[in-house]
């Protein structure tokens, strides 16, 4: 077993030694949540996994309990908490180091769906296989801020998850439900298995109240993604200026998890109106991954850049350094992004 490596260089210096083993780190924290089961990963489990690297690594963590999300209106997760006996939680991970930057936070926001069995829309069993791996967007964003915090980036970054399991259970929300969010907007429930944006509708709208300079969400949203551009790419959209996404492009290809930019026309808008409510929770079979982007822009009022990972988030076999499981896709890709923000910042 491989217990030691050597490394003789006159280009790097320790530091950057130090800087690629918390990144590598972080990576690896991201991966080892995503592949355990919910038999233990539950979502209160999960919020305990990650109070316990922030105090390794230095950032803090607010977890919200049900009673609180009740109170907030957290009406997204609370629905699709419905069918299980386990609480939600909500995990509020802040890293400000007194040396900022920015005044105005970066908030990265990471679906925490830790078992999705579709609900009362309930996946064929084959499909089901793999979905303790629908909380990979929350775990790359607590091995994000592991790495963040550890190797000191001067940003003022907040991460938020949003957790809860998705099960049919006789209190469960079912299609034909119609649900007002936070910030006033109905959804009329087409599907319960469209289950991940209910919650980070959630975490959207909560952001509002930081004014942040940016928001990027990372979520293993629909296959219409995976169908899209496989294990090979991430498929983003968004508000974002153009020359965010030019700088999330760049990253992708430093890290070597790329990005493929979508087409966000108001058009489809058109495939996601309700005859009962301002909107449904579904599309139609085309653009898929676009509508669900479409979605969620009905709660945010500032720049913002969706990331489905559905392709790029767990692989069923090792591709190069990819092993079979989670792959802690987004951690490399967002340090990578964030660390280059502050060095032009400087």
């Amino acid at each position: 077993m491989l217990k030691q490596i050597d490394v003789v260089s006159d280009v790097l210096a320790k530091e950057d030694i130090e800087k690629l083993l918390y990144v590598m780190k972080g990576v690896y924290f991201a991966r080892d949540l995503i592949n355990e089961p919910l038999s233990y990963l539950t979502a209160v489990q999960l919020s305990k996994e990650i109070e316990r690297k922030g105090e390794e690594a230095g950032f803090t963590v607010d977890v919200f309990s049900k009673k609180k999300l009740e109170s907030l209106r957290f009406n997204g997760l609370l629905a699709v908490n419905k069918g299980s006996i386990d609480p939600p939680t909500f995990s509020v991970l802040e890293w400000k180091p007194e040396n900022a930057i920015n005044k105005k936070p970066y908030i990265v926001i990471g679906k925490g769906v830790v078992y999705d069995t579709g609900g009362m829309s309930l996946k064929p069993t084959s499909y089901m296989d793999t979905m303790k791996s629908d909380m990979s967007g929350a775990a790359s964003v607590a091995g994000l801020m592991y790495a963040i915090a550890k190797n000191k980036l001067p940003l003022y970054i907040i991460g938020f998850i949003p957790a809860t399991d998705n099960r049919p259970d006789g209190n469960a929300y079912v299609p034909g439900d119609v649900i007002e969010m936070q910030n006033g907007v109905t959804v009329e429930v087409m599907n319960t298995d469209a289950e991940g944006r209910m919650l980070l509708a959630d975490a959207l709208v909560f952001a509002q109240k930081y004014t942040p300079e940016l928001v990027l969400d990372l979520a293993t949203l629909t296959g219409s993604a995976s169908v899209a551009v496989g294990t090979h790419g991430t498929v983003v959209m968004g508000t974002a200026e153009d020359e965010q996404f030019k700088k999330l492009e760049q990253a992708g290809y430093d890290s070597y998890e790329r990005i493929v930019h979508f087409p966000f026309w108001d058009e489809y808008k058109d495939m996601i109106k309700s005859t009962v409510a301002d909107i449904k929770n579904v599309g139609g079979r085309e653009a898929g991954a676009i509508t669900a982007g479409k979605f969620l822009e009905y709660f945010v009022d500032y720049p913002w850049i969706h990331m489905d990972i559905a392709g790029t988030a767990f692989l069923d076999k090792a591709d190069n350094y990819r092993g079979i499981g989670g792959t802690g896709v987004g951690v490399r890709l967002l340090y990578e992004f964030f660390e280059e923000i502050s060095r032009n910042q400087k």
